[in-house]
């Protein structure tokens, strides 16, 4: 596969436009274009969805991930001379907070590129080929992905009063359905009014300042019950979320470290198991 076409490739769907790709490559919007005709008929598809922003198509996605992969295990080479490897994760919001950074820390080799995403929805960046590695609550692994199971995630609901009548819903965003998914495990059939707090910390803050109730990671609710800053609603209820970290099934060094590291950081913190993914890789 021709490399300049590839890396023009990836720089289309980074940038969104062939104009921003020409820029970033120092070549003209005529020649990007050029190139990613020249790619296609080489594959035989249609590889870029010519709009705004332009991005992949579904058969592009598999050269996005393996164009990341090559950029990824290159830098690596370069990095032991002169440069550092840049890895692009995608993380949950509560993870990152809570447990995630120690372990980038201990790999203090390269740049990190971070996202976050609901944990439902991590695994579509690494299907996407945006992201090398993700904590995802996806138990089944993206194609061309090794899986680790993490461990769970306890969380608590706890509001400023146990009336869950009176009292509107904090939420992430409209991703996120653990307070929905709590109401359900009650069997309360409600449609309170929600407050949307997309931060991790604020979205404490805003219970305990008595704006809701909302679906808290158990030890910092534990500390804040004990302190009075609000009630837990349904005491011996909760909700066990599965975390898994899946990466990219290539021979780096950097995503094994990390790897290893990211085992290390949850077990400290998610010391409730989560079930095994099944074993090998999807085909």
């Amino acid at each position: 596969m021709d490399q300049v076409q590839l890396t023009t490739f990836q720089a289309v769907v980074e940038t969104g436009s062939f104009e921003a790709a020409a820029r970033q490559l120092h070549v003209t919007p005529s020649a990007v274009s050029q190139r990613i005709k020249a790619l296609e008929s080489a594959v035989g598809q249609v590889l870029v969805r010519r709009a705004k922003p332009c991005v992949a198509t579904t058969a592009g996605e598999a050269l996005v991930r393996f164009a990341g992969q090559v950029a990824l295990l290159e830098r690596e080479a370069l990095a032991q001379a002169r440069d550092r490897a840049r890895v692009s994760i995608v993380v949950n919001a509560d993870s990152l907070y809570l447990w995630f950074l120690p372990a980038l820390a201990a790999v203090p080799g390269p740049m990190y590129e971070l996202h976050t995403d609901d944990q439902d929805y991590t695994a579509d960046r690494l299907r996407s080929g945006t992201a090398m590695a993700a904590v995802t609550a996806e138990h089944v692994p993206v194609q061309g992905c090794r899986i680790e199971a993490l461990g769970s995630m306890r969380y608590l609901a706890v509001g400023p009063s146990t009336d869950l009548s009176d009292l509107a819903m904090i939420v992430y965003n409209r991703k996120d359905q653990l307070q929905h998914r709590f109401l359900a495990s009650i069997r309360r059939r409600i449609d309170p009014p929600i407050h949307y707090v997309p931060a991790a910390a604020s979205f404490v803050d805003a219970i305990r300042f008595g704006l809701g109730w909302g679906m808290v990671p158990e030890p910092i609710a534990r500390k804040d019950i004990a302190l009075g800053h609000y009630v837990e609603i349904a005491p011996g209820t909760h909700l066990d979320v599965p975390l898994y970290w899946q990466y990219w099934k290539i021979d780096s060094t950097v995503l094994k470290d990390l790897t290893a590291a990211v085992k290390s950081a949850a077990a400290q913190f998610l010391d409730r198991p989560a079930p095994d993914p099944r074993a090998g890789i999807a085909e």
